[in-house]
């Protein structure tokens, strides 16, 4: 017995666009439950699209280089009596699409437009101020509306309404250029790295980047140029902390997930959250107030073949040593597979960056906006410490948190980092 099923796209969060790398199936083929249909990849991750049902393939609605959507249709199957579905998604593709594409840009992004303008406009414009000669035709609510994404309406050349009147989609039009093509000049009028011809120097070879490492790089930058961000270094004695780890993983049997130290600085991590609420938040939109965050999610960022991808562990206050353990364990190996879900990397409060296994003493980590903090953890060491009588060996830890100073200061900065160093030097202070 056979019957006709759709392989459509399933719920992977709130995102518009998926690109379509690559299709792995023709009208013809034979497949199996669960098997691989087709690469998609977002601006987070590459996943692997499983097959719903099993059968013959009757036609393919996709190709490279499609845009698709939660619920958009893959391909149609002639399944057999044991194939199976997974339930359509109850949004359509079209309500996915008419979500305003400005709505949902992130804090930071919003200030770029301020601060990046469009590459079409010549470069002298960009370098003015809101002082002009040149009149822009717009409703007073239209310029209020401009002020707010801090976007100068007089480098919008013309506007759709009547008689080059500009309306609202004219600005929100002009952000979403600026945050597109912006990243080409710079921001705040920087001039972009001129294009070197490097061949008659030797031999060279184009590697063309991965969708995850340009858009990376792009938020990167945007962080970059519009956060003022400090780094604070600070070294916690983990003696105690890694004997205590050693004990716990010898009593575990064979296979079972073992302790890394991360897990203990990620729940110091949410202990020194919970007495300092700034560093649970994100700045609004206008800059003139704190969002704070009742939840506890913190990002681990994970180095995959396709670059670094942002996990989330959710709920981190209400779980265990070993939960966290076997949970990070399960998304580290999905994040190296490409099968994260975007789901999988929304809602973080804070991000760990942890290069302890390759080695280091200290870095600069970057914002991962909109969040206002990240913690850097590099290769912890035995050194000399005084103790007041002698030279003793430590095993100490080097810590950088790097955080928005618009939110947080110095001395906040400071006495938070105390507070984590307390909770790891000494861990049974987490129980209190």
């Amino acid at each position: 017995m056979t019957n006709l099923v759709e392989i459509r796209v399933p719920d992977v969060g709130n995102v518009a666009e998926i690109d379509v790398v690559e299709v792995l199936i023709q009208a013809g083929d034979i497949i199996a439950l669960e098997q691989t249909v087709a690469t998609l990849e977002t601006d987070k991750a590459s996943m692997d699209l499983p097959s719903s049902a099993s059968g013959t393939i009757q036609q393919v609605h996709i190709k490279p280089g499609d845009k698709v959507s939660e619920g958009t249709l893959i391909a149609t199957v002639l399944a057999t009596e044991d194939g199976k579905s997974i339930p359509e998604p109850k949004s359509t593709v079209a309500e996915v699409a008419e979500t305003p594409i400005i709505e949902q840009k992130s804090e930071p992004t919003k200030i770029l437009a301020q601060s990046t303008p469009s590459p079409k406009q010549p470069l002298p414009a960009i370098q003015t101020s809101e002082i002009t000669t040149i009149k822009a035709h717009a409703s007073p609510s239209v310029r209020l509306f401009a002020r707010e994404l801090g976007v100068n309406v007089s480098k919008i050349n013309t506007g759709s309404g009547r008689k080059g009147r500009i309306l609202k989609d004219d600005v929100k039009n002009f952000v979403k250029q600026a945050l597109t093509e912006g990243t080409t000049t710079g921001g705040a009028g920087i001039p972009s790295i001129p294009a070197v011809d490097f061949s008659p120097f030797g031999d060279t070879e184009i590697l063309k980047l991965s969708k995850i490492k340009r858009l990376t790089g792009q938020n990167l930058t945007r962080v970059w140029l519009n956060l003022p961000l400090v780094t604070y270094h600070e070294e916690a004695d983990i003696t105690e902390m890694e004997a205590f780890r050693n004990t716990l993983n010898g009593e575990k049997a064979k296979g079972e997930v073992k302790i890394t130290g991360l897990m203990f600085i990620i729940k110091a991590l949410v202990a020194a959250m919970q007495q300092f609420p700034n560093f649970n938040a994100s700045l609004s939109a206008d800059g003139e107030s704190l969002i704070l965050k009742k939840y506890f999610n913190i990002g681990i960022a994970v180095d995959t073949p396709n670059g670094l991808v942002v996990p989330v562990l959710r709920n981190v206050n209400n779980k265990s040593i070993n939960e966290l353990a076997i949970e990070l364990a399960e998304k580290s190996e999905k994040a190296r597979l490409g099968k994260l879900l975007p789901n999988d990397m929304q809602g973080g409060c804070m991000t760990i960056s942890s290069l302890g296994g390759i080695g280091g003493t200290a870095f600069t980590p970057i914002v991962n906006a909109p969040e206002v903090a990240i913690l850097g953890v590099t290769r912890a060491k035995m050194q000399p410490v005084w103790n007041g009588k002698e030279f003793v060996p430590r095993l100490m830890l080097p810590l950088d948190l790097t955080y928005d100073h618009r939110v947080i200061d110095g001395a906040e900065g400071a006495r938070f980092m105390a507070t984590v160093r307390q909770y790891l030097v000494d861990i049974r202070r987490l129980l209190l």
